[in-house]
């Protein structure tokens, strides 16, 4: 009950937000231009309840799937009267301005939304940082493909000097594409090759068996195992066991494994000093019944901290910049079919990762409502006529044209992209079902 209840309140609130912003924004600028507004709602179908201001009835509608601004002589397949507050008789500049308006907002949102986050609570860890290759497992796709610790990633597919986060995103939109990738390594630069495979339910790319050089840092000892009961301490930086370098915490889990029960020469850095513990690792079941070699110690080296307003901003606007990106490189991949729709998330997958926030939080909560605010505002730019990007693409091309495309062309346009957008939504719906439920998609055609 009490998860249902946090996936409800949490989808409204997100949903509702984000849905009122994007129509605030038509309908300040409608206003504005002294446009006629007709209708305010927040969902559409029958109307629930609201109230009338002037000209305009404000409304909750039964559907919360969307909203929408009604604006006088919008419907460019309505008779046309002369009436300056109708839509269309307005020049195409402000046209432009007033459908620009809504997803405008949604990436201020965002925007908005993360400098608020970055002010109270910024994390950041090895992701940031230049992609250094720490470890690369025996016989894994990534020993296979020619990498070697210590490599770094100069540049992957199109992006120059990445961070792992950028390395991350690559492999993840390429699943089963050859991405080529160049590492220095000494003074030479090397080129390689990978072909990430389909993982997950959402088909992501991923390349097995390499992993970042962070330094191993003692975050966490559990009091009753072996590294806590032979000295060392929350602070300590491993650097080496029996000798061997240790770049990274897969590449000491690694050795671990590959060493069952063998008692370990640990050297860690404290206060600028090595010291040495004698440490036998221990064989820990998990509650699934898998087994692991452990010597009681975690590391997770995230730094938390509160930005200033403009250092907040500054981060905003590039972390909102990065994965704008990230949403056209991956229309641009789902358009050459190398990508699979399942990466894409619809209602039901909003809804859950809401819940999942909300459990979480506020911060993050209200950095996935950024998250989704830009995808919404850059989704509603698509150049698709009946969405506001649509508008736009045929106002500018009626500017160029110097003359309105005929009724009869447009009304052809808007049905075509009606059916689309129908389709599009069954599509996306259709594997919201799959991965939520993935038991009964071998039941769905």
């Amino acid at each position: 009950m009490y998860n249902a209840f946090t996936i409800l309140w949490s989808v409204a609130l997100v949903l509702g937000i984000l849905i009122l912003i994007h129509e605030l924004g038509h309908f300040i600028a409608a206003k504005y231009f002294g446009v006629r507004v007709e209708v305010f709602s927040i969902g559409f179908g029958k109307r629930l309840l609201g109230w009338r201001k002037g000209d305009t009835d404000y409304r909750i509608s039964a559907l919360p799937l969307g909203g929408y601004v009604k604006m006088s002589g919008e419907n460019p397949m309505e008779t046309r009267t002369g009436d300056p507050g109708e839509f269309l008789s307005h020049p195409r500049w402000q046209r432009f301005v007033i459908a620009l308006a809504g997803p405008a907002m949604n990436i201020l949102l965002a925007i908005a939304l993360l400098t608020g986050v970055f002010m109270v609570h910024y994390e950041h860890d090895i992701l940031d940082e230049p992609a250094v290759i720490g470890s690369v497992l025996d016989n894994s796709a990534a020993a296979k493909a020619g990498f070697e610790p210590g490599d770094r990633i100069v540049r992957i597919g199109n992006t120059q000097s990445p961070t792992w986060e950028d390395v991350a995103a690559k492999v993840m939109l390429n699943p089963g594409q050859p991405l080529e990738v160049a590492i220095q390594r000494g003074g030479q630069v090397l080129t390689k090759t990978i072909i990430p495979d389909k993982q997950g339910r959402d088909e992501y790319g991923e390349l097995s068996g390499w992993g970042p050089k962070v330094p191993n840092i003692v975050t966490e000892l559990e009091p009753s195992m072996p590294a806590a009961q032979a000295g060392m301490k929350v602070g300590d930086e491993v650097i080496a066991v029996n000798g061997l370098a240790m770049r990274s915490m897969r590449a000491l889990i690694n050795y671990l494994q590959q060493n069952p029960g063998k008692p370990l020469d640990v050297t860690v850095v404290r206060n600028g000093q090595e010291l040495h513990f004698n440490v036998a690792p221990v064989l820990w079941h998990n509650s699934h019944g898998d087994s692991q070699w452990r010597m009681g110690f975690s590391s997770n080296p995230v730094h938390i901290e509160k930005l200033s307003f403009s250092d907040a901003l500054s981060k905003s606007i590039k972390v909102n910049k990065r994965y704008s990106v990230l949403i056209l490189e991956l229309v641009r991949q789902l358009a050459a079919r190398k990508v699979s729709m399942k990466q894409i998330d619809g209602p039901i997958g909003i809804a859950r990762a809401s819940g999942e926030a909300a459990r979480q939080g506020w911060m993050p909560l209200l950095a996935l409502m950024a998250a989704i605010s830009l995808n919404l505002g850059i989704f509603n730019l698509f150049p698709i006529p009946i969405m506001d990007g649509g508008v736009i693409l045929l106002l500018v091309i009626e500017s160029v044209m110097r003359r309105d495309i005929s009724m009869k062309i447009k009304e052809r346009i808007y049905q075509a992209a009606f059916v689309f957008l129908i389709l599009f939504a069954v599509v996306v719906i259709y594997n919201d079902i799959g991965k939520a439920l993935p038991g009964l998609a071998k039941f769905l055609p």
